[in-house]
Order: C-alpha cells, then sequence, then structure tokens
C-alpha cells in the first residue's frame, strides 16, 4: 500500500519531498560535500551553528584543515533523521552568511 495520495504516485513524487522543499539528490549532494570554515564568528548564531563552527575552529587550532566532510560531521554529531535535516540547513545558513564554505564534490 502506498502512502503518497494518487496524483502524488503518477508523478513519482515524494510526499516528504513536498514537506521539505527538496529532492533527495540535492541532500545526498549536500551529505558528500565538504565544508571549509571561513570566519570563527558565532554572532546571531543558534547553538547547532555555533557547535558547528567551534568544531571545525578545533579541528583546524590543532594545525589541522580548517575543513571537514559533512558525512564525518554527521557521525562527529551522531543524527539521524529529522536532526539531520536540521543540521544540514544549519549549514546552508552558515553559507548564506560567509562563515562556511560548501564545496560541492563533482562526480
Amino acid at each position: 500500500m502506498n502512502a503518497n495520495p494518487k496524483w502524488l504516485v503518477d508523478k513519482n513524487i515524494d510526499c516528504g519531498e513536498i514537506l521539505t522543499g527538496r529532492r533527495n539528490s540535492e541532500t545526498q549532494r549536500l551529505v558528500k560535500a565538504i565544508v571549509v570554515l571561513i570566519r570563527n564568528t558565532t554572532w546571531r548564531c543558534g547553538k547547532l551553528e555555533r557547535s558547528i563552527v567551534k568544531n571545525l575552529y578545533k579541528r583546524n587550532k590543532g594545525f589541522g584543515k580548517p575543513e571537514m566532510p559533512v558525512n564525518d560531521m554527521l557521525q562527529n554529531f551522531k543524527l539521524t533523521g529529522k536532526k539531520k535535516n536540521e543540521f544540514l540547513d544549519a549549514i546552508k545558513r552558515l553559507e548564506r552568511r560567509n562563515i562556511v564554505r560548501i564545496l560541492r564534490i563533482v562526480n
């Protein structure tokens, strides 16, 4: 039994895509991307954004690179489901504020 309404089944669209406003391929592309820290500032950022910047800064402070794959960050923060989507949205907000840069990997 399919949980999607008939008009969605005909167009091969999932209900989750309509609720989140994005397709699975876009989310998968973001998960495979690399996040690079540009500025160490968390002014007017939420708790999740601050923890992302803090994580990238600590990695940079130990003479490492200020970059980290999103997939590794998801594993470090132990996020799944709805929390994962909130995490990806937080990374996009940080990119809009020019705090981080998302480097998408092209196949």
